[in-house]
């Protein structure tokens, strides 16, 4: 199995996040019906690219971003003990404030509108993640994804794993909100689910089952 280089992200991956991303959701039968049914996939990829740039650069202090990149190919708790960003390798580079105005732009200019009918499903996650969340600090891992062409080549393993190497480092626990493809993952890493949430989601045009499964990697002599 390859071994995968974890690097992070930057403004120049949007469009290639945005492909990634979507073309990942889009094997999603849940999630794809957020979407009108005449909706194409490409049209979905190209709005994404429009809102990755804004996105990775929005809460920078908080949020880390990173990609598996295949060694082959060339290189391309908030702060730590000296002040530095912690996880400063995962952290996406600052731009200009000029660039930051394009890509707020760019963001607004996408079409960019889910079906708000199915909001009630996320709401019923969002109590019970919130609850957990509130417990005590994680770190939490949110949007893995790999593309269909790169399935079962370790992507999703390896960056799950690095994020597990930052949190038993700074010794706090992590939390996901976890959906059937990715599972998986994150059991045979060590999660362990504390609670799960399986809604029918049919009449919306699902395939019956929206489940979500709430996940928890404990560290020895976590905060």
């Amino acid at each position: 199995m390859t071994t995968w280089k974890i690097e992070p992200c930057s403004v120049k991956d949007a469009a290639a996040l945005a492909r990634n991303n979507m073309a990942a959701f889009w094997e999603d039968p849940n999630w794809i019906t957020l979407w009108p049914k005449d909706m194409k996939r490409e049209f979905i990829i190209e709005q994404s690219a429009k809102r990755q740039p804004r996105n990775l650069l929005r809460d920078r202090e908080k949020v880390r971003h990173q990609k598996a990149v295949d060694p082959i190919l060339p290189p391309g708790h908030r702060t730590a003990e000296n002040g530095s960003p912690a996880w400063a390798e995962a952290q996406v580079p600052d731009v200009s404030e000029d660039e930051k105005k394009r890509y707020q732009e760019l963001a607004e200019s996408a079409w960019w509108s889910p079906r708000e009918d199915m909001d009630s499903l996320d709401d019923k996650n969002h109590v019970v993640m919130d609850r957990i969340l509130a417990e005590k600090p994680y770190i939490r891992l949110d949007y893995l994804a790999v593309h269909p062409e790169n399935k079962g080549k370790g992507i999703g393993t390896a960056l799950v794993a690095n994020g597990i190497k930052h949190a038993e480092h700074a010794r706090v626990p992590i939390f996901t909100l976890a959906f059937k493809a990715g599972r998986g993952v994150y059991a045979r890493l060590g999660f362990q689910e504390v609670d799960r949430i399986i809604q029918d989601d049919s009449k919306y045009g699902g395939p019956g089952e929206y489940a979500a499964y709430f996940m928890i990697y404990d560290v020895p002599g976590d905060v």
